[in-house]
């Protein structure tokens, strides 16, 4: 009896252990999903509490001075009343009806125009050029980045040195038999004098984006495309351009925004001159804030620059919009 019964003991054992082993394994699901859930939320507050020094940061540095100075932008301060009086649209009122502010517009609207495709061009095509397998490339591309390294204000000293009347930029038109050029103080050639200091800056910056987007590009595509007889100008037309589109967009907005706020170069280059052909608007609202003292009208002012910023930015996603499917 002992003998037969161990056996049966044992398939009983053995068949409880089966249902008991599906048992736990029916209930781990549950358990999996509630951990998951808890998993999600605490990595949501680990994210959270790694964004909060920038978040921070954004709140103290962006957000509440732009709301300090939308406010005071409806206030002036009066010498004769004493302390600030409220005047509404009153600063705004006075800034359009300035010919100096119609004018630092206008110049900042004919630079956007000229800079930002020059610099995104001129990027692209260094971008295109420096990825592909050549020998050297990769040491003119570094010397490409290397102002990224100068601030700008260092650069700005840089090239006040070159465009002197016995600096390097005349002394290499000399060689060709040029005139010397009056590069800062001609109204005429201050402000191209700014645009291609600025795009020596920023041409390297902007193409390392690009390189980036590039380089993403599976070597497939253009392995099939070579394949198929496509010659490489149309290569970089029909398949290069439109596959860095997302890149492509990315430095525009971003070059654009960069652009509207220079202010280094002009104070230490032109000041603004000569005759106010080169007074970006940036500066105008520095000149207006401390040469002037009329802090207001300045914050006034700082709000038109930024309306003028989102304006043009939303007209460059308008154009760059494409069917993401």
């Amino acid at each position: 009896m002992s003998t037969t019964s161990r056996p049966v003991v044992s398939a009983r054992r053995h068949r409880t252990g089966i249902t008991t082993d599906q048992g736990s394994k029916a209930g781990r699901p549950g358990k999996a999903g509630r951990s998951g859930k808890g998993g999600h939320a605490g990595q949501g507050r680990i994210a959270v509490l790694f964004l909060l020094p920038a978040l921070i940061s954004l709140a103290l540095l962006r957000l509440i001075p732009a709301g300090v100075a939308l406010v005071e932008s409806f206030f002036n301060e009066s010498l004769l009343r004493g302390g600030r009086t409220f005047v509404g649209l009153g600063n705004y009122a006075d800034l359009l009806g300035n010919p100096d502010f119609r004018q630092s517009v206008a110049v900042t609207l004919v630079f956007t125009l000229i800079v930002n495709p020059v610099q995104i061009a001129v990027s692209f095509l260094l971008a295109v050029l420096y990825t592909q397998r050549a020998a050297g490339s990769k040491v003119w591309r570094a010397l490409v980045i290397l102002p990224i390294a100068v601030p700008p204000a260092v650069s700005a000293v840089i090239w006040s040195v070159i465009y002197r009347p016995d600096g390097l930029a005349n002394s290499f038109l000399d060689l060709l038999t040029i005139p010397a050029q009056p590069f800062l103080t001609s109204s005429s050639q201050a402000l191209p004098s700014i645009i291609v200091l600025l795009s020596w800056i920023g041409v390297g910056y902007w193409m390392l984006f690009l390189i980036a987007g590039i380089n993403d590009i599976p070597d497939e595509i253009h392995e099939a495309a070579s394949l198929d007889g496509v010659s490489p100008w149309r290569r970089l037309w029909s398949i290069t351009l439109p596959l860095v589109r997302r890149p492509l967009a990315f430095v525009l907005v971003a070059d654009t925004v960069s652009n509207l706020l220079v202010f280094a170069p002009v104070q230490i280059l032109t000041k603004g001159g000569p005759n106010g052909t080169t007074n970006l608007m940036m500066y105008d609202v520095y000149n207006r804030a401390y040469a002037i003292g009329d802090l207001h009208t300045a914050q006034a002012e700082v709000i038109l620059l930024v309306a003028v910023t989102l304006i043009i930015v939303a007209l460059q996603f308008r154009l760059l919009k494409g069917d993401d499917r």
